[in-house]
């Protein structure tokens, strides 16, 4: 923790936000964006901030990147963010740059900084995987073609954080991991008493559409599948209970059980939610609801966390000595291209996919960012 040993709040606050939708609708959706972070961060007051942002400057980076250095000086002036003492910040800009700008091919990767908290050193990783370019092929197979090219994205970064190029320290690693149900398990059962019919396409016989009707109750439509629709009856099963019944086909991070670990879920599925600030409680009719943003950490960063909750309930926060400010920034940027999953890909070119990660990921390391106490704040 980086606060005072008598200053109350949570000792270390760690938010991620895919929010490239913002820039968008700067007016409505990034206010709307800006009440609700400012409140998390009021009720929690948590001594250390980490906030990882996804599609920072917007989808349409080119016409949005000028909003950029408005709302990093709209995020931190908030009233919620005046105790703390200092900022870091760290932002892929240069758009212009097909080498290093991060979103010119894939748009995916991860940072990866170094934090020192009274002389307790620990990593966190900012991370967005590949997403599901289509539904229809999401479908096919159970696992699906694109959790297999996130299984060896992830596997890679993990590989980067652990090698001997850096002294090992615990690590967290959070973003927008683009975790996805198995879709084909998913459709499997919401429909389990339906019959599908296949909709293809006139000229190339291609299946571009799944009907999924009641097999009674006049063949009512329960579901329709395409390439970027996921139009389901009844959005209520994603959020009864946090959708807590469809957690079991959250299957994608049960690779890493070894190597990475997970609070529980507590939380309705993160994506994907109306774009409509009049709607934010509905999902897009575009897929399936998924946990896409998630918190994850090493075995080791999992102790300190226990350790730390059971020092806090037996003797309280720990005075904090004060630390010097120093940092160090080694940015290792590779000229990308585009890793994605075309809709009848053949398996080999999946299996090869790891090759390509050294330049369809891009990544920033920065090492020992040294903070004081009192409230600190880390953005990137």
């Amino acid at each position: 923790m980086a606060g005072k040993a008598a200053a109350p709040g949570t000792a270390v606050l760690l938010v991620t936000a895919n929010v490239g939708s913002l820039f968008d609708d700067p007016e409505n959706l990034q206010k709307n964006w800006l009440r609700e972070f400012y409140q998390v961060v009021h009720t929690h007051r948590p001594h250390f901030l980490a906030l990882h942002c996804q599609e920072f400057g917007g989808k349409n980076y080119e016409a949005s990147m000028s909003h950029v250095d408005k709302f990093v000086r709209e995020l931190l002036s908030g009233d919620a963010m005046k105790e703390y003492n200092r900022a870091r910040v760290y932002l892929d800009e240069n758009y212009e740059s097909q080498e290093h700008f991060t979103c010119k091919w894939s748009r995916k990767g991860f940072i990866r900084t170094r934090w020192c908290l009274a002389d307790c050193a620990f990593d966190l990783v900012n991370i967005h995987l590949f997403h599901d370019a289509s539904n229809l092929v999401a479908w096919e197979t159970s696992p699906s073609v694109y959790s297999g090219i996130r299984h060896k994205a992830l596997g890679y970064v993990l590989d980067r954080i652990i090698d001997q190029r850096f002294e090992k320290a615990s690590y967290f690693v959070f973003g927008d991991f683009n975790f996805r149900l198995d879709s084909k398990s998913v459709v499997e059962t919401l429909c389990t008493k339906a019959t599908m019919q296949t909709v293809r396409a006139a000229d190339t016989n291609e299946v571009v559409k799944l009907i999924f009707r009641e097999s009674d109750n006049d063949r009512k439509v329960m579901l329709q599948l395409e390439k970027k629709l996921f139009d389901y009856f009844n959005q209520e099963v994603f959020r009864d209970d946090n959708g807590t019944a469809l957690l079991e086909f959250d299957k994608e991070l049960s690779v890493f059980k070894d190597r990475l670990y997970e609070l529980d879920i507590s939380f309705p599925p993160s994506y994907p939610y109306s774009e409509d600030s009049s709607q934010g409680r509905q999902y897009m009719n575009t897929r399936c609801p998924a946990w896409c943003d998630r918190v994850l950490m090493s075995p080791s960063a999992k102790e300190l966390i226990l350790r730390g909750s059971d020092a806090s309930a037996t003797r309280g926060p720990p005075a904090r000595p004060p630390c010097s400010t120093r940092s160090h920034v080694l940015r290792q940027l590779h000229r990308q291209t585009r890793l994605s999953a075309t809709a009848r890909r053949p398996a080999p070119h999946v299996a090869s996919a790891r090759t390509a990660l050294r330049t369809s990921l891009t990544y920033l390391t920065v090492v020992s960012a040294r903070v004081t106490s009192s409230r600190n704040i880390g953005i990137f």
